[in-house]
């Protein structure tokens, strides 16, 4: 592993049962880098971003997070990490200010005041800085979850389908909002059906199907057309996979 790289993943594997979730992906992301994850329904994309955020361990394999096992140095990688995920991990009846302020105060984040209406200016939330979350539409609920995912500054951010139901204001919202961590040299991992959006916002990208990664390749440089022919190849093997025999 270099200097640079921030995850790396080795032969990672996740088994239910006699269920293969997560088969032997191996993976590694630069540190401010960002990489978009493709892939099907139960492909093992949510299986893996857990895995990488040290909320699930894996059957086998092996992963450090900048140089660590998160199972040893456990609160230390968490400090490190910012999730999204299907979750918001929201409490509906604080407002949204008292729900960064909780988050923050477990991370131990200081000028916490500052640092949360700086969050909800950012994803345009500062006017509804003191109303119950449980008065937010989605696409609010959303743009909260990132801020809370953003509390402690994390280096390294895992959104798990960040865009699924967001409105479109909520959408660019979110884009600019990650362009901006990009920008700002932060590691983004990405899992998405939005193909588009996802080479977008990405400096490399795979492909999961059956909780194998299948393919893989350079978002700039890739053909387009081509990563959509692998997808959507996968996609209708997984349907068929699914239809009565």
């Amino acid at each position: 592993m270099s200097d640079d790289t921030i995850i790396e993943a080795i032969l990672l594997t996740k088994r239910y049962g006699a269920r293969v979730a997560l088969d032997r992906v191996s993976l590694e992301v630069r540190r401010g880098t960002s990489l978009a994850v493709f892939g099907p329904n139960g492909a093992g994309k949510t299986t893996l971003i857990r895995i990488l955020a040290s909320s699930l361990r894996p059957t086998s394999g092996t992963l450090r997070i900048a140089g660590r096992d998160p199972r040893g140095h456990d609160l230390e990688t968490k400090a490190r990490i910012g999730l999204i995920s299907h979750q918001t991990f929201l409490y509906d009846d604080l407002t949204a200010r008292e729900n960064l302020a909780f988050f923050a105060r477990l991370y131990g984040t200081p000028n916490v005041s500052a640092r949360a209406d700086s969050l909800l200016d950012s994803l345009d939330l500062f006017d509804r800085a003191d109303d119950p979350v449980r008065t937010f539409s989605r696409g609010m609920q959303q743009r909260l979850s990132l801020a809370r995912s953003l509390i402690h500054d994390p280096e390294i951010i895992f959104l798990d389908e960040p865009f699924t139901g967001l409105d479109p204001h909520a959408a660019s919202v979110l884009e600019t909002t990650l362009t901006r961590l990009r920008e700002n040299g932060r590691t983004l991992l990405v899992t998405t059906h939005d193909l588009s959006r996802g080479l977008d916002l990405s400096d490399r990208w795979i492909i999961l199907s059956r909780g194998s990664l299948v393919a893989e390749g350079l978002s700039r440089s890739s053909d387009r057309a081509a990563v959509e022919r692998s997808y959507f190849a996968h996609l209708s093997a997984a349907h068929r996979r699914e239809e009565p025999a």
